[in-house]
């Protein structure tokens, strides 16, 4: 296959030759195209190193099937599961059992293991993993927390095993329980929604950053903090050395949003002031921050339909990360080649995948090729996520028409739309 006349993301217009799924060819004059590209831009697949593709345990939110068809319709070519699904995923039976419901994915992926008081790491280890993932889950609402030491003993044995740890970063010691208790009853969607930002303390984030990256150095293990939503949170893990990512809804979203989302909008971490948000905008830019990453966490909308109490935590995103980085591109507030970096070429350097995340010969053909001008807004009900709902409803997004994963089309919306086989690969083998 050759796809002809693309303008990459450096601003190059090259043909790129594709055999046997792999890029063997990134020059001009190739020969007749399969693929016209003229006055359209191919990035190589996203690498999406957070989401929760909710199987085994909770079908009813998402499963690999619906989850890896959105991720492939938003050009993203590779996942990462998180292990807090049911079981969770803490033993190599566990890990086993994921592994074989991943099969129906149609993008390539990555599990991760995770750590519980019921964790086996003998077991565990012995399985691909693709890192450790979510420990030192400092939640008060969920099962998956663990203490001090048992943080400490987990990363010196995922050091051990060569294998990266990926950190939730909250210090549940320092929420603030009285801004639920100032909520009143939390009955109905509407009722103070706000007050899930303020119990979940900006504080709370930057405390936990820098006690993480402490025990990282300690065991000489390669940490990456997840989720980040503070400036203070960034700069801990930055000045550390560690490697961190935002997601789009902190990016994009503030606590100014929160009047139209309601709990909508309730995720760990919260949402933050609308002037921590622009700070944390300004260190996506100015290359702080390693990685945007949605942590695509669908849950139904009479799930989300409840008080700030019960309401679960999450918002779905696998889908809109990649067009809503291609509007801003367009828009001029971020270059092509940044949002490269931050959704394909870092993640695949920082955990290891030398065969994705860059338009080269010799790595995998995952690309994705859109039109920089056929920008749309974005609607819930268009999207392929099984809970059928978006917290970016009517933002303004540049989509994929086309998605290739190793060279075969996994996404094609040129003329209606159509998926490819699920044919996704453990990145890990």
């Amino acid at each position: 296959m050759i796809i002809g006349s693309a303008t990459l993301p450096d601003g190059r217009e090259r043909d790129v030759r594709i055999e046997d799924g792999t890029i063997a060819a990134v020059e001009t004059g190739l020969g007749e195209p399969d693929v016209d590209a003229t006055g359209k831009r191919l990035f190589p697949g996203a690498v999406d190193a957070h989401v929760h593709f909710r199987e085994p345990g909770f079908p009813h939110k998402e499963t690999w099937t619906t989850g890896s068809k959105s991720a492939a319709a938003g050009g993203v070519t590779t996942v990462v599961d998180q292990p807090n699904t049911d079981p969770a995923t803490v033993t190599g039976a566990a890990f086993d059992e994921k592994a074989a419901l991943a099969r129906e994915s149609h993008v390539d992926y990555g599990i991760n293991g995770g750590v519980s008081p019921d964790w086996d790491p003998d077991s565990l280890f012995e399985r691909p993993l693709f890192a450790l993932g979510e420990v030192f889950l400092a939640d008060s609402t969920g099962d998956m927390g663990i203490d001090a030491d048992r943080f400490a003993d987990a990363v010196a044995r995922a050091s051990e095993a060569d294998v990266p740890v990926t950190v939730h970063a909250e210090d549940a010691e320092l929420f603030d329980a009285g801004a639920l208790e100032r909520a009143g009853d939390g009955t109905g969607r509407d009722a103070d929604a706000d007050a899930w930002s303020a119990y979940r303390t900006a504080a709370a984030e930057a405390a936990a950053v820098e006690r993480a990256v402490e025990v990282g150095a300690d065991a000489d293990a390669d940490l990456h903090i997840a989720h980040t939503s503070t400036p203070a949170g960034i700069d801990a893990a930055s000045e550390a050395g560690a490697t961190c990512e935002v997601t789009p809804h902190h990016l994009f979203l503030s606590r100014d949003d929160l009047d139209g989302l309601g709990t909508f909008g309730r995720m760990n971490p919260p949402l933050r002031s609308e002037d921590r948000r622009e700070a944390v905008y300004e260190r996506v830019a100015d290359g702080t921050v390693d990685v945007v990453a949605t942590d695509h966490a669908p849950h139904t909308r009479a799930e989300k339909d409840a008080g700030i109490r019960d309401a679960p935590s999450g918002v779905p995103g696998v889908e809109t990360m990649l067009p809503l980085l291609l509007e801003e591109a367009r828009q001029g507030r971020l270059s092509y080649e940044r949002v490269r970096d931050l959704v394909a070429a870092n993640p695949a350097a920082i955990f290891g995948l030398p065969n994705k995340g860059r338009i080269e010969a010799g790595r995998d053909a995952d690309l994705v090729l859109f039109d920089p001008d056929d920008a749309r807004p974005v609607r819930g009900e268009e999207l392929h996520s099984k809970c059928g709902w978006t917290p970016f409803e009517g933002r303004t997004a540049v989509f994929p028409e086309l998605t290739l994963l190793r060279g075969e089309v996994v996404y094609d919306a040129r003329e209606g739309e159509r998926f490819g086989d699920a044919d996704g690969e453990n990145v890990r083998g």
